[in-house]
């Protein structure tokens, strides 16, 4: 995610604040910028790409002068792509204030527009650059204090936001505030330093003080005041940060993958943040709005990806054959370019990737353009290639993904689908009772997902059972067989243990002939349409001594007959179980792997991003 840092005290502010952006330069980011407030003035500097660029302009920058108030960023894009302007932080249109933000303000569009109406002029694409704007629009209309102004603003704002604000006209001040984005304030001696992560403190000071949510701060040399947005008081603790420095760039985890495991329900928050439509109880994707109608009519859709993107279009499939009632076809990217792959009017090919930079992907998406598809893309970087040569598409949203191995961006991706299926398929056939269902159940998402991330101690236990075990089968049927297939390509990715993932029925095809006394069988088995069908399956590996690890649904005490562990998923509609019964493999391969002594982050032979064939 995105990285804030602020300062107040009596040091030169700027070699603070950059020093604070390289302690975040392992979150990734495509942007950076700083702003320092001296002689009742905003000095920015920002740029495209690492901190270093900007460090050099303000070393270089004879006009920069020292001062010792300032807050800077890091920025991982979600609206508007990596450049200059969209870079933070960003300045209303009086040059007066100034701010950086993280998280996604949800009606911006609508902000904006009543921005543009009072004659206000933007510069970039961003949703911060409108609060920014917002606060402005306050404060020069006699809010009285930037502290008052932020708060107004704050007050019509939809979304998630953890910002700090620096002002012209209150230059010993900074106002920080947070909603689902963290915030911490460090405490040192007659200085201050804001962070969105414990990193960019740990140089400065252990002793911190945290924002809740609602929560703001107002941070002068001589000390904080923390209140509610409704401008209550709230006193608050000191705290000291335990951590040390290595263990704070990775949240306290281990390794990253195990921290972007833990992550997924926020990402998935973020992912759906802004895109459901709670009042008109509808799907607002604004990428997809200048080919909506266009794709509404498509009679044939193909999606093209490799490795887990290809297992989460897979998913896809399913939802937009059921969802939406529209043909679909899944193909391995690195084949689909190497063919002659025919594509009928009213085709849509959707590109599947994290990076956005996947060679064999973005061959395939232009092969499909050069043929007359409808070319989508779905991706997490923002301005990566497939994002600019695709005619529309959306992002996810999961903020950056360090782990080699995939796992919150492919949850990411099926929601993605999820939400591209449910849109289309309102507007084809679904009523809006079904339509409102599923809203509410992607909304109870996250929260689910928490749940069943707090069984891994007890996957990590169990895991330890068979992790000298060289062959593992991985089964499941229906939305749940893409989920198999991924808990196996896991498995190899990070542990280097051969797992085969197959639709359970096929088991008896062939694959039967490999099971033997001992060994490791997992069934992603929760209740839905072929439930009854995998039971049967358990027990034709169960006849075998096969050893039987199960996915199942909170509640279904029959399936402990036939296994010799369960894990549990609370109960969703069969179209959102994959978002639930992948975690428990993801947590499965993260310990096989740590117990291992594999090197989880950096699998060998193995690159985040494919960018050869």
């Amino acid at each position: 995610m995105c990285g804030i840092v602020g300062y107040v005290g009596s040091k030169n502010a700027c070699p603070v604040l950059l020093e604070g952006l390289k302690r975040l330069e392992y979150r990734g980011y495509d942007s950076a910028g700083v702003c320092v407030v001296g002689d009742g003035q905003l000095q920015i500097r920002k740029s495209q790409g690492r901190v270093g660029v900007v460090e050099r302009q303000v070393l270089d920058d004879q006009e920069m002068r020292p001062a010792t108030v300032g807050i800077a960023h890091t920025r991982w894009a979600t609206h508007g792509e990596p450049n200059e302007p969209n870079a933070h932080p960003h300045a209303d249109d009086t040059g007066r204030i100034a701010i950086v933000h993280n998280g996604i303000i949800e009606n911006y569009a609508t902000l904006r527009q009543y921005l543009l109406g009072k004659g206000h002029t933007f510069r970039s694409e961003t949703d911060t650059e409108v609060l920014a704007m917002l606060i402005g629009e306050f404060y020069n209309d006699g809010a009285g204090s930037i502290e008052q102004a932020v708060r107004a603003a704050l007050g019509e704002v939809t979304g998630t936001y953890g910002i700090a604000v620096a002002c012209a006209g209150e230059p010993e001040k900074l106002v920080v505030a947070r909603k689902g984005s963290p915030i911490i304030i460090g405490v040192g001696a007659e200085e201050y330093i804001v962070a969105s992560d414990a990193s960019a403190i740990l140089e400065h000071t252990v002793n911190v003080v945290y924002l809740s949510d609602n929560e703001m701060a107002v941070v002068t040399r001589d000390g904080l005041r923390t209140l509610t947005l409704d401008n209550v008081p709230v006193p608050k603790e000191v705290s000291r940060i335990e951590w040390t420095l290595d263990e704070i760039a990775r949240g306290g985890y281990g390794h990253f993958m195990e921290k972007e495991i833990f992550e997924q329900p926020e990402s998935v928050r973020m992912c759906l943040g802004g895109r459901l439509d709670k009042r008109d109880r509808r799907i607002q994707l604004g990428g997809l709005e200048s080919v909506v109608r266009t794709l509404a009519r498509t009679k044939k859709l193909i999606v093209t990806a490799c490795g887990t993107a290809w297992h989460a279009g897979l998913v896809g499939e399913f939802l937009f054959e059921e969802l939406a009632h529209i043909p679909t076809e899944v193909e391995y990217a690195s084949e689909f370019r190497y063919r002659n792959p025919i594509i009928e009017d009213a085709t849509g090919v959707i590109a599947i990737s994290q990076s956005g930079e996947t060679a064999d992907t973005l061959a395939a998406l232009r092969e499909a353009k050069d043929k007359g598809a409808l070319a989508l893309g779905i991706v997490n970087v923002v301005g990566s290639t497939i994002a600019r040569e695709t005619d529309a598409g959306v992002y996810l949203h999961a903020g950056p993904e360090i782990g080699v191995a995939s796992t919150k961006a492919f949850t990411c991706q099926i929601v993605v689908e999820t939400m591209m299926a449910l849109m289309l398929g309102r507007r084809r056939l679904m009523s809006q009772q079904a339509m409102d269902q599923y809203i509410d159940e992607l909304e109870r998402i996250p929260e689910k997902m928490s749940r069943v991330l707090e069984q891994s101690e007890t996957i990590r236990q169990v895991t330890g059972e068979y992790i000298d075990r060289e062959n593992w089968l991985f089964l499941g049927r229906g939305y749940n067989y893409p989920v198999a297939l991924e808990g196996a390509l896991k498995l190899k990715e990070i542990s280097y243990i051969h797992a085969e993932g197959l639709p359970a029925a096929e088991m008896k095809h062939g694959p039967i002939a490999l099971i033997h006394e001992g060994m490791p069988v997992v069934f992603v088995a929760p209740r839905c349409a072929t439930y009854d069908k995998v039971v049967s399956n358990i027990e034709e590996v169960r006849a075998r001594k096969g050893r039987i690890i199960a996915i199942a649904t909170e509640g279904d005490e029959d399936i402990r007959r036939y296994c010799d562990h369960v894990f549990y998923i609370p109960e969703a509609p069969a179209a959102l179980q994959p978002l639930l019964t992948v975690i428990p493999l993801q947590l499965l391969a993260f310990h096989a792997a740590v117990l291992r002594g594999c090197n989880v982050d950096k699998p060998r032979n193995l690159a985040k991003s494919v960018t050869v064939e």
